[in-house]
């Protein structure tokens, strides 16, 4: 059995996964003098003032507003939305990144999904905190839930949610794609793989 038959609801990351985003964090982490084996928002909460903490935010809610000016839709991600429209299953998104950018993204690729938690919401992914408050918001058990996502970090929130975890690879083969449960190369084998899944779709 796949571990996408019977789902009932799918939770997205945004960058990368719904749209795309050039933003270079090794590029950021510099600017910020944050070493690149750190998690960029982890180095930004250590920081020992409110003013370094204010400064670094806006440098990086700068590069977010800068990025997502031009974030195009990727390719296919309409029809997936509709097709889980068509199942009658809930959507909702978790990002890292901010409300503001996060807002424009969604606008400007007419993505309807009206649940939407970025950083501002909740501890950032790897924490499970934002998916675990949708599956009580959608009262369905996490279990019974996908997060799909580009990067390790969506793994990590998935395991830590006890969802299932899905990793868009984009046709690259990252060592850790291998702790998630479903790997797909796009949006158009999601679509396909749930659509294989899911009777209700055929």
């Amino acid at each position: 059995m796949s571990p996408l038959t019977g789902i009932q609801g799918v939770i997205f990351d945004l960058d990368g996964t719904l749209v795309e985003s050039e933003l270079n964090f090794t590029h950021i982490k510099q600017e910020l003098a944050c070493p690149l084996n750190i998690d960029i928002l982890d180095f930004i909460d250590a920081l020992p003032t409110h003013i370094e903490r204010q400064r670094a935010h806006d440098i990086i809610i700068q590069h977010e507003t800068n990025d997502a000016q031009n974030a195009k839709a990727l390719p296919n991600m309409h029809p997936l939305l509709n097709t889980l429209k068509t199942l009658s299953l809930p959507c909702a998104i978790v990002t890292r990144n901010s409300k503001a950018a996060t807002a424009t993204k969604l606008t400007q690729n007419n993505i309807d999904i009206d649940l939407v938690l970025t950083r501002e919401c909740y501890p950032a992914k790897p924490a499970p905190d934002a998916l675990l408050a949708i599956a009580k918001q959608w009262q369905l058990p996490a279990k019974k839930l996908i997060y799909v996502g580009d990067y390790l970090y969506d793994i990590q929130a998935a395991k830590n949610a006890g969802m299932t975890s899905v990793f868009i690879n984009h046709h690259k083969q990252p060592d850790y794609q291998t702790q998630a449960d479903v790997i797909v190369n796009n949006l158009a084998q999601l679509q396909q793989a749930i659509q294989a899944s899911n009777p209700a779709s055929t």
